[in-house]
């Protein structure tokens, strides 16, 4: 498990290590740990052109002491100064070698290109970048689209990402590699910054023994197989979990046959479907395995007994859809909620709280802001971690960067994932996809983060360039499965020294 920690947490654990340090060592294990990371970027480090955007930080700091490290190894190193840099760092990479000038000295790199360490702003800053380092990350911008050789690290975060939320007012600095200190932060892994960010490598400098819990997490390959349940000599299909699925309508009988299928694809033990008849109809066609019925409103509860429901996939919104939803929710089981269900109970957020069994909703954005007083910010764990307080719930928010929160404990940012994803009926697998997990005995933290996770990597092994669909992704889970499980085994295996 990867774990992010706030700005103030790390301040803190920086703080508390520093005090056990002579004076400058934690500076240099970053400095050093950054110089190892850019050569590794470069390649050769002799004769290669490396541009410093050195900013009055910390974070500046950092990268003129790193390039002092690769001046001395031959590189042509300049650093390009906004504000005051630290008067010692700046002196050793001038004796080093290194100069002072502009972007200019990015010109004519050659055919090896060139390397640009981005150490405008530290994780303290917010808001907008002042006008002159705006002005560098969009020089640098121009630079890149001119010279796709060129390559941009950042040192802790990209300036221009919030470091606590992934936010990004205006302009930002877009980086192949990000070289972050002591833990993640958790404005690498949602919102903007995700995709700002590139690569993450984690630098380790002693922070850990100091650092309090993390917010965020972020599961591994290793951690989806641990958490993934599992199955005994003993089992059967009722041992295995039973998931009952309240899906589609006479207009949107697609949706049916999609979560059912991800159900069933997802390790449930049995799948019994209720719905309406033309939905039935095709559900039967796809999948000989489910046990179909054609139940429908309230009804839908008395298709036979279940260990979790999912409910709305292409349900609509009328009556009948409503006295489906709210029947769900009153049995005494964890109940997975999305699309027309989401709908509903926006406009009946009683049937949600009074609910002590878990509750497990899956909204997109425009789901998310239905419900009353729902307030979708750039702090989307925050957003998402006030709507589960709320409702008391275990939220879901899809998106580029898919974030799982209940209403306490560490929120989990969801790393896989193609914007290939995005097309009809991708979420409907997703559900069903979760609502197995819910009926094989995983939280509803866990099944919302592993679905999530298999889901991703389903929709990059489907996707033909930046195009998939809702049935390859679906094709694609139990190959999503064992290559999380080849990863993982990968990941156990000693590789020599990580960074």
């Amino acid at each position: 498990m990867r774990r992010a920690h706030t700005t103030d947490q790390v301040r803190r654990a920086e703080q508390a290590l520093r005090a056990t340090l002579a004076g400058g060592v934690l500076m240099q294990r970053a400095a050093t740990g950054l110089a190892v990371a850019c050569a590794a970027r470069l390649g050769h480090v002799y004769g290669a052109r490396v541009c410093l955007l050195v900013g009055s930080g910390d974070n500046g700091a950092d990268a003129l002491w790193a390039g002092a490290r690769l001046a001395s190894r031959g590189a042509a190193v300049t650093a390009v100064l906004t504000g005051t840099p630290r008067p010692d760092a700046l002196a050793a990479l001038l004796s080093a070698g290194g100069r002072v000038g502009t972007l200019a000295c990015l010109a004519g790199a050659g055919p090896r290109g060139g390397l640009v360490v981005d150490g405008l702003v530290g994780i303290g800053g917010h808001g907008p970048l002042r006008a002159d380092a705006a002005e560098l990350a969009s020089g640098v911008a121009g630079l890149v689209s001119q010279d796709p050789r060129l390559d941009v690290v950042a040192v802790d975060l990209p300036s221009g990402v919030d470091a606590d939320t992934g936010a990004v007012a205006g302009a930002a600095v877009r980086a192949g590699s990000t070289i972050t200190f002591g833990t993640l932060k958790p404005g690498l892994l949602v919102g903007a910054g995700r995709a700002l960010a590139g690569q993450v490598h984690l630098v380790d400098i002693g922070l850990g023994p100091w650092l309090e819990p993390a917010p965020v997490e972020v599961l591994e390959p290793s951690d989806v197989v641990r958490l993934l349940p599992g199955s005994e000599r003993t089992s059967d299909k009722y041992t295995r979990g039973v998931v009952g699925v309240a899906a589609g309508s006479q207009q949107y009988t697609g949706a049916a046959v999609l979560s059912v299928g991800a159900a069933v694809r997802a390790g449930a033990g049995m799948v019994r479907f209720a719905g309406a008849p033309s939905a039935a109809e095709q559900v039967r066609a796809h999948w000989a395995e489910a046990v179909v019925t054609e139940h429908r409103g309230g009804a839908v509860v008395d298709a036979g007994r279940v260990q979790a429901w999912v409910v709305g996939p292409g349900l609509g919104l009328d009556a009948e859809a409503a006295e489906a939803v709210e029947a769900v929710l009153a049995q005494d089981v964890p109940v997975l909620v999305d699309a027309d269900a989401l709908t509903v109970c926006a406009q009946h957020p009683e049937w949600l709280r009074r609910r002590s069994s878990p509750t497990l909703l899956t909204p997109h954005d425009r789901e998310f802001a239905r419900f009353p007083g729902a307030e979708l910010t750039e702090d989307r764990v925050g957003s998402a971690r006030r709507l589960a307080e709320d409702l008391g719930v275990t939220v879901l928010l899809k998106g580029d960067a898919t974030v799982v929160v209940g209403g306490e404990g560490p929120a989990r940012a969801n790393p896989t994932g193609s914007p290939a994803l995005a097309t009809a009926g991708s979420g409907d697998v997703l559900s069903g996809g979760c609502g197995a997990l819910l009926a094989r005995g995983a939280s509803a933290l866990d099944a919302g983060s592993l679905g999530a996770y298999l889901h991703g990597v389903a929709g990059s092994l489907s996707a033909d360039g930046a195009t998939t669909s809702a049935s390859a992704v679906l094709g694609s889970w139990t190959a999503a499965v064992r290559a999380t499980a080849r990863l993982a085994a990968d990941q156990g295996r000693p590789t020599g020294r990580r960074t």
